[in-house]
């Protein structure tokens, strides 16, 4: 039977579903069913019951936009923007937060502390940057102008609200703060830290040295070491993946055409009065420079190509360093030469890229719609790779750092499929295989990590113990290295406060432990990270209290408060996030 007469036989059945239809579509459009459905959430989100509306969301995203182009020249990726749409997420929760926080503290800014901030002997920062004259001092005609001109009402209303929140945001800092005290032993142990030094010979025994016949793992050693770090092993949710990927990369063709592009350029550059314009009207990637360099300063791709060159000649295309080149001799004198280049970058052309964008809709629509993911890529002779990631890490092992990946998988189930993401070299395509809710890791998954680690304990402590004999069998270092057939090795000057031993690695404990040392001591043998030392100080020097004046007192006062104020704040902002109430709407409302 042919399709035509399918379908005339099929008429009847068709229109009876479409009268069917239209009646249910009359019924949900009178109970505003579709105006519901289209008006989803109310909102981007909340805080605790306070909305974040889609408005304020975009112009946060649009400022980080705008200031990126101006610092780059460039707009935002599709992954630099997923980053900043998080940023602008995070921006605006803590702003509810902090807001709602000082209003519960009742944290107010009276006229007159604003007109202190203003007109006191220590004005604002943003007064100062303003109103400061070439001698320093404060212009306070011109604040007066701005506060009661109606030409600048605006702007002293801006001026208001700034200022307002400044000190407000102080007095919250404070508030948060308050109980934290940088005492005087604080402000004496970081000046010890950076001005004490101390020179040391030591000898290094790695605990890889232990054979592995030497060392037994039981079961019941990794079951035991399990059990004591068991908070080691937990982890947050995390999902197992799997995708395939379209190339964004330049083809062989992308590459004949670019060059066939810079090609076409080699009379109009051999005829140019002027190279610098010209480079500037081509958007060469190269700059022009007006400099002669000797011919063997040249970089060798280059240098071949101009030895072959006559004056004003330019040569054939060539590729170096990702780029279409070509070189333009205008001065040869002795052995110093000046030219010009220029290049294009090696890139995917549009075409490519649109292809490749093409052929990635086309996967997720079928995979989605008509087949399924596996039977898509089988059919296609695609590979599909898997990928692991954890929540609140943009690290998804197989594929890199990926913000839209990451926001994909958090709001998906097993078995969902991603739309189409554009990553730098790539278009992907994902699907969940599997989601595992936040917990413990099982024994039997990290029983192999834990045995290495059981082993490496047991390794040290063999190691410790034979050191330990060799420093009782001799009473100096030289005999416990030619004992040993080892090389001794020498730091010099280095700080209390270090963490890197000069030839070791890092070895914050050791070097911790030197500064409890004589000169002329031996130690025992010491436990580093990977490997056991014997350590013999040669020269210490502890630092002078003496020359801790007052200047450098303040100087270290403020640069710890301030350490440990940034510290204590980002704690007490994490527990404020984790005791409020956030509704985030983006998966729902932002496709």
């Amino acid at each position: 039977m042919g399709l035509m007469e399918k379908m005339r036989n099929s008429t009847a059945i068709v229109l009876w579903v479409l009268i069917g239809s239209f009646g249910l579509l009359w019924v949900l459009s009178d109970v505003n069913f579709f105006d519901a459905i289209n008006r989803g959430p109310s909102s981007l989100g909340s805080v605790n019951g306070e909305s974040i509306s889609f408005e304020e969301y975009e112009n946060r995203i649009q400022y980080y936009s705008n200031a990126y182009s101006q610092q780059t020249g460039n707009s935002f990726t599709p992954e630099l923007r997923a980053f900043y749409e998080n940023q602008a997420w995070e921006d605006l929760v803590n702003q509810r937060l902090i807001s709602q926080k000082m209003e519960d503290l009742g944290i107010t800014v009276t006229d007159e502390e604003l007109m202190d901030m203003v007109y006191g002997e220590n004005p604002a920062p943003i007064i100062r940057q303003n109103f400061t004259r070439e001698d320093g001092s404060i212009d306070r005609a011109a604040i007066q102008q701005l506060l009661s001109s109606t030409e600048f009402s605006q702007q002293a209303l801006v001026l208001e609200i700034q200022l307002r929140e400044q000190r407000k945001q102080e007095k919250l800092s404070n508030f948060i703060t308050a109980g934290l005290q940088i005492t005087e032993e604080d402000i004496e142990r970081a000046f010890r830290n950076e001005n004490s030094l101390a020179s040391v010979s030591f000898i290094r025994f790695p605990y890889s040295e232990i054979a592995e016949g030497e060392i037994n793992v039981t079961d019941e050693e990794i079951r035991a070491y399990y059990n004591e770090n068991k908070e080691n092993y937990k982890t947050a949710e995390n999902y197992r993946l799997e995708f395939v990927s379209f190339s964004k990369m330049p083809t062989a063709q992308d590459t004949a055409q670019i060059s066939r592009d810079v090609s076409n350029l080699r009379d109009a550059f051999a005829s140019a009065v002027d190279d610098s314009v010209f480079l500037a009207r081509q958007a060469s990637v190269t700059q022009f420079r007006n400099v002669s360099v000797g011919i063997n300063d040249v970089r060798e791709d280059y240098r071949e190509v101009i030895s072959g060159l006559e004056t004003g000649e330019v040569s054939e295309v060539f590729l170096s360093q990702g780029r279409a080149n070509i070189i333009k001799l205008t001065d040869r004198s002795g052995d110093e030469v000046r030219f010009q280049v220029m290049a294009y970058q090696i890139e995917a052309l549009p075409a490519t890229i649109d292809a490749a964008a093409e052929e990635a809709d086309d996967f997720e629509y079928y995979a989605t719609e008509e087949t399924s993911f596996e039977e898509e890529a089988e059919q296609r002779g695609m590979t599909t790779e898997t990928g692991f990631a954890t929540k609140g890490n943009t690290f998804i092992s197989g594929l890199g750092t990926s913000q839209q990946v990451m926001n994909f998988l958090e709001g998906a189930d097993e078995g969902d499929i991603s739309a189409v993401i554009e990553l730098e070299t790539e278009f992907v395509i994902a699907q969940v295989l599997e989601v595992n809710e936040a917990g413990y890791q099982p024994l039997d998954e990290v029983r192999d990590p834990i045995s290495v680690l059981v082993e490496i304990e047991k390794r040290k402590e063999q190691t410790l113990a034979k050191v330990n004999q060799l420093k009782n069998s001799n009473s100096s270092l030289e005999g416990i290295a030619e004992a040993e057939g080892k090389e001794i090795q020498n730091a010099e000057s280095i700080r209390r406060g270090a963490t890197v031993l000069t030839g070791a690695g890092r070895e914050p404990e050791i070097i911790g432990a030197i500064f409890t040392m004589d000169e002329g001591e031996i130690s025992n043998a010491m436990d580093g990270t990977n490997a056991a030392y014997i350590v013999r100080v040669n020269s210490r020097t502890d630092a002078d209290l003496t020359q801790l004046d007052d200047n450098t007192r303040q100087q270290i006062r403020q640069r710890l408060e301030q350490e440990l104020n940034q510290r204590y704040v980002n704690i007490w902002l994490t527990k404020l996030k984790e005791e409020a109430d956030i509704t985030d709407n983006r998966s729902a409302l932002i496709q």
